[in-house]
């Protein structure tokens, strides 16, 4: 007996849009041909535009707008970053955003899009995931300013903090009038604090100023307040302490307040 045919399966129809629209990464789903996971792989990648604009937020609805894909889209996963910010003096660098106050100023706050350095030389595209768990690898004094470090990358925390003793600081430090021969090798010499000796430090005159003298300070490791104690022996006043390098990153030319990523080769 001929069995009878079996029925034809059922399509679904597709659900209409919600006036609110369909989620960002099921738009890139089916432009994509993806899973709904690749799809926010995409999108957090930073390779999907709305009307032309960045589009970072999965969840993000649409409707009429125009979607696009980078042709160059990859779904590997964006790698951890590290950011070179030249504080101002009054942010602390250890301070965490959600510690902010009318007395403290997390230096995390400077890092927005808005204050990223036009210069950067690394060309790497910013993308808001760039600014979640950033961790703050050396510290610097609150009245100070010069270069600090913040990243999501474990390698360079792991060699700032394991490897902190051998790495080289140098900063700059302007004080008040002139710093005698016997100043200078007093602060180059060996000091006690209870008993126990001072890291040492290589002091030398940068420049002279009408009223000013400013000294070059190296020492490995970043020992914040040593300079303020040192100076403090020799009976020298400090206006200002800026921080030009640590290890073989420098400075350079990164203005007051803004900041720039670490570049592939770039090591401490």
């Amino acid at each position: 007996m001929t069995k009878p045919p079996k029925p034809a399966p059922r399509i679904k129809p597709a659900s209409p849009a919600t006036p609110e629209g369909e989620r960002l990464s099921k738009h890139v789903a089916h432009l994509m041909a993806c899973s709904r996971r690749e799809a926010e792989q995409y999108i957090e990648g930073g390779w999907v535009n709305v009307n032309g604009v960045l589009a970072e937020e999965p969840m993000l609805r649409v409707r009429d707008q125009t979607v696009t894909v980078d042709p160059h889209a990859s779904l590997m996963l964006p790698t951890d970053v590290t950011l070179l910010l030249h504080k101002p003096p009054g942010f602390d660098t250890l301070a965490t955003p959600a510690m902010a106050s009318k007395r403290l100023q997390p230096a995390q706050l400077c890092l927005t899009p808005a204050s990223h350095w036009p210069h950067d030389p690394s060309k790497q595209r910013i993308l808001r995931r760039h600014f979640a768990k950033l961790q703050a690898a050396v510290p610097l004094e609150q009245a100070a300013s010069g270069l600090v470090v913040f990243t999501q990358d474990w390698r360079v925390l792991r060699k700032l903090t394991e490897d902190a003793a051998f790495i080289e600081h140098e900063l700059v430090v302007e004080v008040a009038g002139e710093v005698s021969a016997e100043a200078l090798h007093a602060l180059n010499g060996t000091w006690l604090e209870r008993g126990q000796p001072l890291p040492l430090a290589k002091v030398s005159i940068n420049s002279t100023l009408d009223t000013a003298t400013r000294l070059r300070f190296v020492f490995k490791g970043p020992h914040t307040g040593l300079i303020a104690v040192l100076c403090d022996r020799v009976n020298l006043s400090i206006l200002s302490i800026k921080r030009l390098r640590i290890g073989r990153v420098a400075l350079s030319n990164l203005p007051a307040g803004q900041w720039r990523y670490l570049q592939e080769g770039e090591r401490f």
